[in-house]
């Protein structure tokens, strides 16, 4: 009997993981993004927020962003209009 056979690759990693926002059971692998691909295909190397969740919290952010400028439209004055022509 060899150890190859009784133990897989999901016996050795966590296979799924609790969304912090939504709290699901998802897939590791294929429901949640690589945060550091230098650390391979270990469990630390993917975020908590699913990909679903993270889709959603970027695409509000970016709504209200566009709806409340920070800064007003000023143009830049010309030259001509700041120095006097002497």
């Amino acid at each position: 009997m060899e150890i190859d056979d009784e133990f897989e690759l999901g016996h050795l990693y966590l296979s799924e993981r609790k969304c912090r926002t939504c709290n699901k059971m998802k897939d590791l692998m294929n429901d949640f993004y690589r945060t550091h691909k230098d650390r391979g295909d270990s469990p630390s190397a993917y975020s908590y927020e699913c990909k679903d969740c993270t889709i959603k919290r970027v695409t509000e952010s970016r709504k209200t962003k566009k709806n409340k400028p920070d800064i007003p439209y000023c143009p830049v004055p010309r030259i001509k209009d700041v120095y006097p022509d002497w």
